[in-house]
């Protein structure tokens, strides 16, 4: 219906000058109308929207009245379409029989015998529009009923707590014997264990349901005092539940409404710390001694728990450290390899330049590092040729082991692709090799290889039993007693003099292990030597063909206008000079709702370069609103945080730092 033809007045009166008087009169007292050349043309302006409508009868008897009546019969609710007849002198319902069907087809009508005089039809027309008005107001009313119930019937879907509406049956004597469920939420199935309850009998579904439940809401329906309480439902499988129960509705429907939650759990723990705390009792002669035992056992509990909080904020203290240090490494990266491709300066210059990109990559692969401890690297998983990997990566485990470290190097024949990040497997392996190398201080054997083997159901890395890829790692070394082995992967947690070692090495493999969907096992004794096993998944994938890098033009001439976003002034500022050397018109803003006044104005921007995580709207939110504004524009997304949650996953990304040859990589396949 459109707002402003709400109110108008239809007008149907194909013969004579009736229409146009009629629609005269109403003009001058001030209600719009329109007038129709048939039954048809109304049913159209009524589904427009009017009023009231103003009919002939001479127009109506010999017309097709179906598509009108069809209009009425469709009608809303709150809807009841007011009309007025015009009728010959004397043709009024008791004295015409033909306005009887009429009446019979437009229900609400009110017939007007000609000749009338204008007062009269002005008149029925405002108290039809009167009418009108109330079913708009009882419309809004409906709408407002059908929202709330909405909600509520949101809530009542959504609660965790199962929630049910019953109706109590009694017997002659008044006793009550049964009851039959109205409606039940999702929840009364998950906590009942009850399914499709609504229509059915507690009797018909749980026979030997105990009395006294029924006893209890039958005192509800009866009184309507509300109880709550806590009891244990035999027949339901011995759970205990937590009740609350009251009337509803009106007090002859004996309906009750149960909300209730399952505390089987917490019964169980405090009937087993009552037998505890009996048993305790019972044994006065030792009872210093079994106190001092669970006080141990106490301190123990609280102590893992102290230090599973602590691993947890050193986590998310790390990840955030990573990102800060990832968005100073970027100008840095940015402006020595700006440097370098240049060649400025002196032969020593260029050199010092060389050791800082050198410093500055090593500088990178600690973050990356502190984020796969802290979870937050994104793996660039696929199907790796683990095989030709390690065989690739000898000859740096044999330099960097020494000479006096013999390295041994066995596969597996027809060893299947590994679902994992190669990168990261090559940093594992390097770690774990420099740690083999450590732990034989007078020189020895380092084995690395990989097989295929299976891993059982019960496994205290808790993977899912299957075919897994075993990567080890074993050395000839002073080995590790009970106590060191339970701390080897704890971050910061090394056996190595100060200065010389990080305690990350271990940590970070046993958190790529967890990403990977695998797991990392340590065999080890005093004085025989550590094996180090990561358990990776097979990929169901094929290897895929490596495609050669694309020579990345890096051209003087114009490629478009390109807005960089970013909060941190430096990043933004390298950012820009890249894309300037790339022959791009820069603008800059430091903030998505800066670039958005920027998007709105006629600026011509070809590309959008934006940080993820910003003050105010994020790099995702800005890039959909810029596809919004401009659909063709091309858009790269740069997260300092190396994730991808809250990134769309059709946005391109490029993770900080970058050099420029990563960011011309990048815009070339956008």
């Amino acid at each position: 219906m459109i707002p402003h033809l709400s109110e108008r007045a239809l007008i149907l009166a194909p013969h004579g000058r009736d229409a146009e008087i009629a629609a005269s009169m109403l003009t001058e007292a001030g209600l719009r109308s329109q007038t129709c050349d048939g039954v048809l043309a109304l049913v159209r302006e009524l589904e427009q929207g009017a009023g009231f409508a103003l009919l002939a009868e001479e127009g109506l008897r010999t017309a097709d009245l179906h598509p009108l009546a069809a209009w009425l019969q469709g009608q809303p609710e709150w809807s009841d379409f007011p009309f007025v007849l015009l009728t010959q002198r004397g043709g009024g319902l008791e004295r015409n029989p033909s306005a009887q069907r009429f009446l019979h087809t437009l229900g609400n009508v009110t017939f007007l015998e000609r000749p009338f005089h204008p007062t009269t039809l002005i008149s029925l027309a405002q108290s039809a529009l009167r009418g009108r008005r109330r079913q708009y107001d009882a419309r809004a009313r409906l709408e407002e009923l059908h929202r709330g119930a909405e909600k509520y019937r949101s809530l009542f879907e959504s609660i965790e707590a199962g929630f049910c509406i019953i109706e109590m049956i009694f017997d002659d004597a008044g006793k009550p014997v049964d009851y039959k469920f109205v409606e039940a939420n999702p929840a009364f199935e998950r906590q009942t264990r009850l399914k499709d309850a609504v229509g059915k009998s507690m009797r018909q579904m749980v026979p030997g349901h105990e009395q006294h439940w029924f006893d209890l809401y039958g005192k509800v329906a009866l009184t309507g005092e509300s109880i709550r309480f806590e009891d244990q439902a035999d027949a339901l499988g011995g759970y205990w539940y937590d009740v609350y129960a009251l009337r509803v509705g009106d007090p002859s429907a004996r309906q009750v409404a149960v909300l209730f939650n399952d505390i089987t759990g917490r019964r169980k723990m405090e009937a087993a710390l009552r037998e505890s705390e009996e048993r305790l009792r019972g044994l006065n002669e030792t009872l210093e001694e079994r106190v001092a035992e669970r006080s141990r056992e106490l301190e123990a509990a609280q102590e893992a728990l102290r230090q599973s909080q602590k691993l947890e904020a050193m986590g998310q203290l790390t990840g955030g450290v990573a990102h800060d240090f990832n968005n100073l490494l970027t100008p840095i990266v940015g402006s020595l390899d700006l440097l370098q491709r240049r060649g400025l300066g002196t032969e020593r210059e260029r050199r010092l330049i060389d050791g800082a990109v050198q410093s500055a990559d090593r500088a990178k692969m600690l973050v990356q590092r502190l984020l796969a401890f802290a979870r937050r690297q994104p793996l660039q998983v696929k199907a790796i040729d683990l095989g030709g990997l390690m065989k690739d990566m000898v000859d740096l485990v044999s330099s960097t082991s020494g000479p006096r470290v013999k390295v041994e190097l066995t596969l597996a024949d027809d060893l299947p692709p590994a679902r994992a990040d190669a990168n990261q497997i090559e940093m594992a392996l390097l770690n774990l090799a420099v740690n083999a190398r450590d732990a034989m201080p007078e020189g020895g054997t380092l084995s690395i290889g990989a097989t295929v083997e299976s891993v059982a159901s019960q496994n205290m890395m808790g993977l899912p039993n299957g075919h897994y890829i075993r990567l080890f790692v074993a050395d000839t070394g002073v080995g590790m007693d009970e106590e060191t082995m339970a701390k080897a992967v704890e971050p910061f947690f090394t056996t190595k003099g100060v200065g010389q070692g990080t305690g990350l090495g271990l940590s970070m493999v046993h958190g790529l292990a967890a990403q990977l969907g695998g797991g990392l096992s340590i065999e080890s004794a005093v004085g025989r030597g550590t094996t180090i096993n990561l358990w990776l998944p097979i990929s169901q994938a094929p290897l895929e063909k490596a495609e050669p890098v694309p020579e990345i033009e890096f051209s003087g001439s114009h490629r478009g206008t390109a807005l960089v976003v970013d909060d941190e002034d430096l990043v933004r500022a390298s950012t820009a000079h890249m894309l300037s050397e790339l022959g791009y018109q820069v603008l800059e803003a430091s903030c998505a709702e800066d670039a958005l006044k920027v998007l709105h104005a006629p600026s011509g921007v070809d590309l959008l370069v934006t940080d993820h995580l910003m003050p105010g709207l994020s790099g995702t939110d800005l890039a959909k609103q810029a596809k919004h504004l401009k659909p063709d524009m091309r858009i790269l997304v740069i997260s300092g945080y190396a994730e991808t949650k809250g990134i769309s996953p059709d946005l391109p990304r490029l993770t900080k730092p970058f050099k420029q040859n990563d960011l011309a990589a990048s815009l070339a396949h956008l």
